[in-house]
């Protein structure tokens, strides 16, 4: 799968998480994402994916995804480990410790008998269009979300699992685990087997209290027929007769016995799970590419509205203002988006604005929501040059006022914050400075008690 093909898989993802968790816990705070996903444009599944990106950066589930990727690569290579423990497990089981003579159809049933009722199993769910995960996708899911270990992670398999399950892909995407680990189980077996048949010698015969020597002849020209046709040699009728208790280990019998079992293993075992993992691949891929998110779908449709308003999908209605329309008291010069001043809840009592040299505009004070969101709006559809935001550091510095200054510097090319120097006999709270301080350098913002009205104006100081 190509990176950009992931990453769309990992975005959309995000977007039904973020999904699940709103239907559950109700409507996110989300008026930032909403103002930044509108203003980068795009269709509306566009928009919904950035607006899910924009919340997990800032909740954490785009965090938790990331564990629990860790989570599921960890839970792979336990998986990986499990079956080659099982493939050399079903050789040695098979063959035993060569003190014996091997029942060699015992021994082919050993190893591929399992592994067939599950395959059986695996294409009856195929064509009763069942997209169950399975116990082996069930343990991996439970593996994944444990080796994650982050709270925010519970939702992300139920959220991909609805998701798949909507395009008709777990099927295929849980059936390349599948595949694959069966594959891996019975490539493990071959090769033990292998190394055992060379390294120890076998004795191989045919045991049975009903079935006569016919009945064996019969099962095994037909198990042959498929090996013989592919270049693998087959015991003849008088090997097979020759294949009692008394008489076994004779040379040419006993290889005759070890090339059939190991061709029967790769035949009907290796070759059908590989065909299978590489159909299982090659749906999974083609199905990811055309994934997209189900708009009808309530938590979707009602973010319409929001991201894509009416009046946008209509069309123009008005041309774009010459300058920024104020929030409050202020007033914007006409070419004054190159620069701007806004101060943020200052005491009504302080004189406002300064005297501003020309080309630089004034957004007033913010002190609400709306003309908060009013503001913000107009910044991300014309973004100046350069910010310069006043505060009161009098203020504690509150997280709503903190997240409200990283929205405005996001909306500007550059931004520096201005801390207000007192009134004429009053000092400054040098422990509340202080917390402005490390507040604003974690916010990485450039700070001055002085104003930068030659940055704001020539872009220098």
């Amino acid at each position: 799968m190509t990176a950009a093909t992931t990453n769309t898989l990992h975005r959309l993802w995000l977007a039904e998480t973020i999904r699940l968790r709103e239907e559950h816990a109700g409507p996110l705070e989300d008026s930032e994402a909403n103002r930044r996903a509108q203003a980068q444009g795009g269709a509306l599944d566009e928009r919904i994916q950035t607006r899910a990106w924009l919340l997990g950066e800032r909740d954490g589930q785009l965090q938790a995804l990331q564990h629990w990727l860790q989570g599921a690569r960890l839970a792979g290579l336990f998986l990986v480990l499990l079956a080659i423990l099982s493939g050399s497990g079903l050789a040695v089981a098979a063959l035993g410790d060569g003190l014996r003579p091997v029942n060699v159809f015992w021994a082919l049933g050993s190893l591929l008998g399992l592994n067939l009722l599950l395959l059986l199993g695996w294409a009856l769910a195929l064509l009763l269009s069942r997209d169950s995960a399975g116990a082996l996708g069930h343990l991996w899911l439970w593996l994944s979300a444990k080796l994650a270990r982050d709270a925010q992670a519970a939702q992300l398999a139920p959220a991909l699992l609805l998701m798949l399950q909507r395009q008709r892909l777990s099927r295929w995407g849980l059936g390349v685990l599948v595949q694959g680990f069966w594959l891996l189980t019975l490539l493990t077996a071959l090769l033990t087997l292998l190394a055992m048949l060379t390294t120890r010698r076998y004795g191989f015969v045919w045991e049975s209290t009903l079935l006569s020597a016919d009945a064996f002849v019969a099962i095994t020209n037909a198990l042959s027929v498929l090996p013989r046709a592919l270049g693998f040699s087959a015991p003849t009728v008088a090997m097979i007769h020759a294949s009692t208790s008394d008489v076994y280990n004779t040379e040419l019998v006993r290889q005759s016995w070890a090339v059939w079992l190991i061709g029967a293993v790769l035949i009907y075992g290796v070759l059908p799970r590989l065909g299978l993992l590489l159909l299982c691949l090659w749906r999974w891929r083609r199905g990811c590419a055309a994934l997209s998110l189900d708009l009808s779908l309530p938590g979707y449709s009602l973010l319409r509205e929001r991201l894509q308003p009416s009046s946008e999908r209509l069309g123009v209605c008005d041309a774009a203002p010459a300058q920024l329309h104020q929030p409050q008291a202020g007033s914007f010069a006409e070419g004054s988006q190159g620069a701007l001043l806004v101060a943020v809840e200052l005491d009504p009592q302080r004189s406002w604005p300064p005297v501003l040299p020309k080309g630089i505009g004034d957004a007033g004070v913010i002190d609400s929501r709306e003309q908060r969101n009013q503001l913000l709006d107009q910044l991300n559809r014309f973004p100046p040059a350069r910010l310069l935001i006043a505060c009161d550091p009098r203020r504690s510095p509150d997280r709503g006022s903190l997240a409200l200054l990283g929205e405005l510097a996001r909306t500007a090319s550059a931004t520096r914050i201005w801390l207000l120097p007192p009134p004429p006999g009053e000092a400054l709270d040098s422990a509340r400075l202080g917390d402005w301080h490390r507040a604003l350098e974690q916010l990485q913002l450039s700070y001055s008690d002085s104003a930068s009205f030659s940055w704001l104006e020539h872009g220098n100081d």
